[in-house]
C-alpha cells in the first residue's frame, strides 16, 4: 500500500470507519484556524445537538422471553472536561489492513476530537473532527480533505455522528439516558433500548460495574450495523476508564448487495483527563490542495 493511501485510510478509518473513499467536494485553498474553529465545510444543520433536542429517544422493553424487565438503572459515566490520550489503532477492511498504527488524541467533551497520525518519528496526518464537520490533512503530501456527516451517511449507508465517534473513544452511552427509561436484565447485563433518528441502539450495561460495554447500533432501513465492545477497564480520576475499543462495521454494498464487513480496534496505552485546555492545534497552509 502507498503512504498516501495509508495515512489516508489509517486517518480516516479511525474517524468514521469509512475507508479510502474521496468525496466530491468544491476546492478552497483557504488556511483553517483552530482559534475560532472556522472550519472550511458545509455546516448543516443535522448536527448531533439538533438531533437530539427534536429527536425522541425512547426505552422498550424486550420480548419477555429475551429477559425480564428492569427498574431504571444509573449508568456510570466518565465526567471531564477535557482528555489526552496515547494510542494505537488495527484496522481491516475488503481492501486495508493494518496494525499498530500509532495515534494521538486530544478532546474537548462533545465539541472537538483532534487527532496526530505519527509515523517513524514524525506526525503524517491531523484529523480535527466537530460536531458538524471533519478536515483530514495529508501532510505528507500536503493536502487536505473536509467532510460533512451528512456526505458521510450517505456515502457508506450508515447514519454516523459524533456522538458515536466520541463514545468509540471514552465509553459513555452516545444519546442520553431518559429519567422514565427501563432496562431489560439478560445474563450479565441491563440493556437499555434507545431509538435515535433512523438508528435502533442497545446499549449493554455490565451489572458488575454499572459501565457500558457494548453497544449495537442498527439502521432500521437497510440493517447495517455499527457494534461497539469496551473492554481493559482501568482506573482514571476515580473513573473506570475502558482502554481496549473492539468495533465491527457491517454494511450492504448499494453496488452488489454484498456484506461489507470493517473492523477495527483502539488500544490506549495512556489515557489522562485535564481540566486545562490541551490545545487543538490545526491550520491547514494555502499551499495545501483540497482533494474531492
Amino acid at each position: 500500500m502507498s503512504n498516501k493511501i495509508t495515512v489516508w485510510v489509517v486517518a480516516i478509518s479511525f474517524i468514521c470507519l469509512s475507508g479510502c473513499h474521496k468525496q466530491r467536494l468544491s476546492k478552497s485553498n483557504k488556511s483553517i484556524s483552530s482559534d475560532s474553529l472556522v472550519i472550511a465545510a458545509p455546516h448543516l444543520a443535522d448536527s448531533l445537538a439538533a438531533a437530539i433536542a427534536t429527536d425522541s429517544l425512547s426505552a422498550t422493553t424486550a420480548d419477555s422471553s429475551a429477559g425480564s424487565e428492569s427498574e431504571s438503572v444509573k449508568v456510570n459515566s466518565i465526567s471531564f472536561d477535557y482528555l489526552v490520550a496515547k494510542s494505537k489503532v488495527d484496522f481491516k477492511s475488503k481492501s486495508q489492513d493494518f496494525d499498530n498504527t500509532n495515534i494521538n488524541i486530544r478532546m474537548k467533551k462533545d465539541s472537538i476530537i483532534w487527532l496526530s497520525v505519527t509515523g517513524v518519528g514524525f506526525e503524517v496526518a491531523r484529523g480535527l473532527i466537530t460536531r458538524d464537520s471533519i478536515v483530514f490533512m495529508d501532510k505528507i503530501h500536503k493536502d487536505y480533505f473536509v467532510f460533512s456527516y451528512a456526505q458521510l451517511s450517505k456515502q457508506y449507508n450508515f447514519d454516523l455522528n459524533f456522538a458515536l465517534l466520541q463514545s468509540v473513544i471514552v465509553g459513555n452511552l452516545p444519546f442520553p439516558q431518559q429519567p422514565d427509561s427501563r432496562f431489560v436484565k439478560e445474563n450479565e447485563f441491563f440493556i437499555l433500548k434507545q431509538i435515535v433518528e433512523r438508528l435502533e441502539v442497545d446499549n449493554y450495561i455490565g451489572e458488575s460495574n454499572l459501565k457500558l460495554s457494548r453497544l449495537k447500533a442498527t439502521e432500521v432501513p437497510t440493517q447495517n450495523t455499527f457494534t461497539l465492545n469496551y473492554s481493559d477497564f482501568k482506573d482514571v480520576k476515580s473513573f473506570l476508564f475502558p482502554f481496549t475499543s473492539n468495533i465491527d462495521l457491517n454494511v450492504k454494498s448499494q453496488k452488489d448487495q454484498q456484506i461489507n464487513q470493517t473492523t477495527m480496534r483502539i488500544k490506549h496505552s495512556r489515557v489522562d483527563l485535564v481540566s486545562e485546555n490541551p490545545g487543538f492545534p490545526f491550520s491547514v497552509p494555502a499551499s495545501y490542495k483540497r482533494k474531492r
